[in-house]
């Protein structure tokens, strides 16, 4: 009897560790921001290759005491539509969240993607879940002041395009929409992403010029264009539908404000920071991958004690 007690404590100590991994490992998930046109985040981000070096970035880094590791993560759980009223002025950049604050400096040389007044282009949102949800991209007003924070009043009160339950492809979804034709210079395209598959809702900034206006500083360095890619497919929810409320004529590549024309876009694929806070249906999976993996290793171990005694 002691030997068989003894082997059953082996069994246990060898399978514990295993379940303490696979349950730690469960709720993970991934998230998503804006590749092109770059967004703040993405640009200072460790994945935004050589823009990290840019001026505005270093500034951003220094005002957040950090640097954003968690591009991808940028989200506020409960708001429900309620934008306007949870997050506050000057902090759009940031969603209000105090680890992405040194995204809310007011400054006019960020880096920027350079688009066309009243052409079409495509929204790259890097992702590597999918959720459902509708995205709406709004433009700041002609007289936009990039040297003042950004507020609620320097947008528009009705988005210029949405899209509701894009595919996530390749790692992105790709929105096509029509830029206003009466902006020029410095603006800024914030993006909204509600999520009706979990209670998050993520926002974004992405500086961008139209052409016919101010020329936007020329970040320092040498940009790279990024093509890391996300480590793991996306799995995607079933029968996602489309629906664009902009017209999508022909679009035209986005360059990068740089000092090299070899960087026309933003990287559409990044390694997603995963965090295990966000609440939701796409935790359930990984949740259930655990509880069957802790069953299978237990009943080994009922075995293993029944065929001994």
């Amino acid at each position: 009897m002691t030997a068989y007690r003894t082997a059953t404590a082996a069994a246990v100590a060898v399978a514990a560790p295993l379940l303490l991994a696979t349950w730690a490992a469960g709720p993970a998930q991934a998230h998503g921001a804006p590749t092109s046109p770059v967004s703040r985040v993405v640009a200072c981000s460790p994945e935004g290759g050589s823009l990290i070096a840019t001026a505005a970035c270093k500034a951003a880094i220094a005002a957040n005491g950090a640097p954003f590791t968690a591009w991808d993560n940028l989200r506020v759980a409960g708001v429900n539509g309620r934008d306007r009223q949870v997050i506050p002025d000057g902090k759009l950049c940031s969603g209000g969240l105090s680890a992405y604050k040194g995204l809310d400096l007011a400054r006019a040389d960020w880096p920027s993607t350079r688009l066309t007044p009243g052409a079409g282009f495509t929204l790259t949102y890097s992702s590597t879940i999918a959720h459902t949800g509708t995205f709406k991209l709004y433009l700041t007003k002609a007289g936009y002041d990039p040297t003042k924070p950004l507020t609620w009043s320097d947008l528009p009160a009705k988005p210029f395009a949405t899209a509701t339950d894009p595919a996530l492809v390749d790692g992105a979804y790709r929105i096509k929409a029509t830029l206003p034709s009466d902006r020029t210079g410095r603006q800024m395209l914030y993006t909204i992403w509600q999520n009706s598959s979990t209670t998050d809702t993520y926002y974004s900034c992405s500086d961008v010029v139209l052409a016919g206006g101010r020329e936007a500083s020329t970040p320092t360095g040498n940009a790279q264009k990024n093509t890391h890619k996300p480590t793991a497919p996306a799995r995607q929810e079933p029968a996602p539908t489309r629906t664009t409320t902009s017209p999508s004529p022909t679009t035209k590549s986005p360059t990068l404000v740089t000092t090299s024309p070899a960087q026309e876009s933003g990287p559409d694929h990044l390694t997603p920071a995963a965090d295990s806070t966000s609440g939701g249906s796409s935790a359930a999976l990984p949740l259930i991958a655990g509880g069957t993996a802790a069953l299978l290793l237990t009943a080994g171990v009922a075995v293993t004690l029944r065929r001994r005694r």
